[in-house]
């Protein structure tokens, strides 16, 4: 950043890369590089003076600063403190003073927030400041994670969601990928993601988000995000972001598939099955004791989808998906809610060929991988095609493809994993 006025979108890039900011949705950013201030002091000025009231938090863009702080009234000193590029400095609230002198070490420049704007910084939610929690899609709240420190993040497993028994392995892959978002230049998005199940994860504990930042280029940047509990490694995923780019385009056509607004969802073909006689009694009693918990993700099946009939059947599927509710209007949060749907009757379709009476059968998740392509929107309708065409070695793989209601394709996805009959649940950590 030099001395000329910089642009919204060269702001942004910068407070993109300080640490205090990372885990604020580009909302907030871009609406801080708005009002954000630019000023210039030369060697020797003073930023601010100890005993000032504040006037809002400095970020360091050129140039070093000096820290001078007194640590009791005998005016003792602690060593001069250097500030560079990226640090900052500053108060938040109107009743606070400046606690130090800070001088220019050399010519510097600084971006400052000024105190009526510094709200824009203590935001509630990751996503969006202007939500509450319990005010958006559930989705949305599964993605909430609380920012312990710089790259280290804690997500749950949200009471009143659907329980798979072990943690899900679309929270794993989204939530990481939340925590990663945080720790890119606003402006990058997820285009590729390689991610390893290692153990199973208890639903009742938090699970804890590592990110280590391998690499931060012009075009690319490389995370790898650890998700642990109890010291344990259940889960890592590489991610790969890039800047939007122009090129050569080409894809693969939409298949055919009925409107979803002439479809029934999942829990109303559920409800169905309660009145309808070619159910035996004893399934439709039990589905009546049970208790429904709608997903975050409304599912409507192209083809007849039933619970209860397990003849084998061809091992591919389609069916539309979007969340239940708007989202906000982060990109960055619609991938990370595709990549929680991903996950969703995925594997299980590399079963479908093997399905027997009176025989249960399982799967257990190994790896997943994800393409991005292009923008979209999780909370429109998006044709969800997989299928699984083989399975071999004790594993099953799968593939699909998410294409928007206009009939582009913008996420592939790639699955293999364990399967077999009577499968014995994974004993948890």
């Amino acid at each position: 950043m030099d001395d000329t006025q910089p642009t919204p979108e060269t702001v942004m890039e910068f407070l993109g890369s300080i640490s205090l900011l990372q885990w604020l949705p580009s909302s907030s950013l871009k609406t801080i590089s708005e009002v954000i201030e630019f000023k210039n002091f030369n060697n020797g000025e003073y930023l601010v003076h100890k005993g000032e009231v504040g006037n809002g938090v400095y970020f360091i863009c050129k140039g070093e600063v000096e820290v001078s702080v007194s640590i009791d009234s005998k005016a003792l000193r602690h060593p001069k403190l250097l500030l560079r590029r990226g640090d900052y400095f500053g108060c938040v609230s109107v009743k606070e003073v400046h606690r130090a002198d800070v001088i220019a070490f050399s010519k510097v420049i600084c971006l400052v927030l000024s105190r009526e704007h510094t709200d824009l910084i203590s935001a509630e939610a990751i996503w969006n400041s202007e939500h509450k929690m319990g005010s958006y899609p559930k989705i949305e709240d599964i993605l909430q994670l609380e920012n312990l420190e710089v790259d280290k993040f804690r997500g749950i497993t949200l009471p009143g969601t659907p329980m798979y028994g072990s943690v899900f392995g679309g929270q794993l892959i989204s939530q990481a990928l939340a925590a990663a978002s945080k720790s890119v230049d606003p402006r990058m998005f997820v285009h590729s993601l390689h991610s390893y199940f290692l153990r199973a994860g208890d639903v009742n504990l938090p699970v804890i988000y590592h990110i280590h930042r391998i690499r931060d280029g012009n075009r690319i940047s490389t995370r790898i995000m650890v998700a642990k509990q109890r010291g344990h490694e259940l889960f890592i995923m590489y991610a790969s972001f890039q800047h939007p780019q122009n090129g050569f385009e080409h894809h693969e056509p939409m298949p055919s598939a009925p409107d979803p607004d002439m479809l029934l969802s999942r829990e109303k073909m559920l409800d169905s099955y309660l009145i309808d006689p070619q159910v035996p009694m004893s399934k439709r009693t039990s589905l009546a004791k049970s208790k429904l918990i709608p997903s975050p993700i409304e599912i409507r099946f192209c083809e007849p989808y039933d619970d209860f009939n397990i003849a084998a059947r061809e091992p591919r599927q389609k069916y539309w998906l979007r969340t239940r509710g708007a989202l906000s209007h982060d990109q960055a949060l619609h991938r990370c809610v595709a990549a929680y749907a991903s996950d969703l009757i995925f594997l299980e379709t590399s079963l479908y060929p093997h399905r027997r009476e009176g025989e249960a059968m399982a799967g257990r998740s190994l790896d997943h991988s994800i393409w991005f392509h292009k923008p979209f929107k999780a909370d429109e309708w998006l044709l969800f095609m997989i299928e699984s065409p083989i399975a071999s070695n004790g594993c099953g793989f799968t593939t699909g493809r998410m294409y928007t209601r206009s009939g582009e394709l913008v996420v592939s996805v790639a699955q293999e994993g364990l399967i077999k009959g009577k499968m014995q649940p994974r004993a948890k950590l």
